[in-house]
């Protein structure tokens, strides 16, 4: 299964590798090579936490080329008053009136505890494309479903302060 993004998550995913590539790569470089300068590599901690971290950094430049490479484009465009990627929906949980706020993104800026949510997620699926004042049935499982009503939705756009999952 292909990872669906928008061109503003690829650009800030090509962003993030440059970064890493140019900046990060050489100084990790660098920290390997004054780490092994110091001679005895079999009890050099140094040594081998600035290889980790080069790896690490190279292991996550691969990470995004590969997301990248097989990733399917979405649009973030919506119809004015649609929930759609990127927007700020405002919901009332139907049985006990909880009002809660919730942002749409894709996968790779998901983060539940800034309630950034995917268009894949139960809930993200459901709101898709549905107007202020719609209930909707949201489906987590076939046995366990509830209704949200939708209060307010804002047109918010990708600003890029929502950062990247880091794997």
């Amino acid at each position: 299964m292909y990872d669906k993004l928008t061109p503003g998550d690829i650009k800030k995913m090509e962003e993030e590798i440059e970064y890493r590539k140019l900046v990060v790569r050489p100084k990790a470089l660098e920290d390997v090579k004054e780490a092994r300068a110091q001679g005895d590599l079999s009890e050099n901690f140094e040594y081998y936490a600035a290889k980790k971290f080069k790896n690490q950094n190279d292991s996550r430049i691969r990470y995004l080329e590969k997301m990248i490479r097989t990733a399917t484009i979405i649009s973030e465009e919506s119809a004015e008053d649609e929930v759609g990627m990127n927007n700020t929906v405002t919901v009332e949980f139907v049985d006990d009136g909880t009002v809660e706020t919730y942002k749409i993104v894709t996968t790779v800026r998901a983060n539940s505890l800034e309630n950034l949510i995917t268009n894949e997620s139960p809930l993200g699926k459901a709101l898709m494309g549905k107007k202020v004042g719609d209930i909707v049935t949201v489906f987590v499982n076939d046995a366990i479903s509830y209704e949200v009503k939708i209060i307010r939705i804002e047109n918010t756009v990708d600003d890029g302060s929502d950062k990247l999952r880091s794997y």
